[in-house]
């Protein structure tokens, strides 16, 4: 289904920001539920009720809204992305400087010592991500964490 209307989908965590039109809607429980068109099809399922009466929803790591919402809070939303580029930049620093790992071991519900697998790592990963997703409520910067901390000890145990 194309609405004619194009929405702005804002993804702060690379900066990107681009429209989009939907793309399929379906109806579910009291509502209905749509994802973007191609090529952010991967954009969904969310309340297509929601964006229509807020004129914005969160999905993952994205915000789809209204032009007019977009002209509204960009300023703002650009910083943030920026911030937690900037962040992430940081903490991606710190592996490369040798860090021992402490920090992703216990992010990842680890023993601090001890050799392990790369299997190890991402079962721990994967337990952890379930809750932590933004698609299944977690919280964006803290799956982020999550998945640099698994990309840091695989990369150490690969080593």
């Amino acid at each position: 289904m194309d609405d004619g209307r194009a929405w702005v989908v804002w993804n702060g965590s690379i900066g990107m920001v681009d429209t989009a039109a939907l793309g399929r809607v379906a109806q579910a429980g009291a509502g209905r539920i749509a994802w973007l068109a191609e090529p952010y099809e991967v954009v969904g399922p969310f309340s297509l009720d929601a964006l229509e009466r807020e004129g914005r929803v969160v999905v993952g790591a994205c915000e789809v809204m209204s032009a007019a919402i977009w002209r509204e809070t960009q300023e703002a939303l650009r910083r943030q992305g920026q911030q937690r580029r900037r962040d992430q930049a940081r903490r991606m620093a710190r592996f490369a400087l040798g860090d021992d790992g402490g920090a992703e071991r216990e992010s990842l519900g680890l023993a601090r010592e001890g050799a392990l697998t790369a299997r190890d790592i991402n079962s721990a990963f994967r337990r952890r991500a379930k809750s932590a997703h933004p698609d299944a409520g977690g919280d964006h910067d803290a799956y982020i964490r999550l998945t640099e901390a698994r990309d840091a000890l695989l990369a150490r145990a690969a080593s």
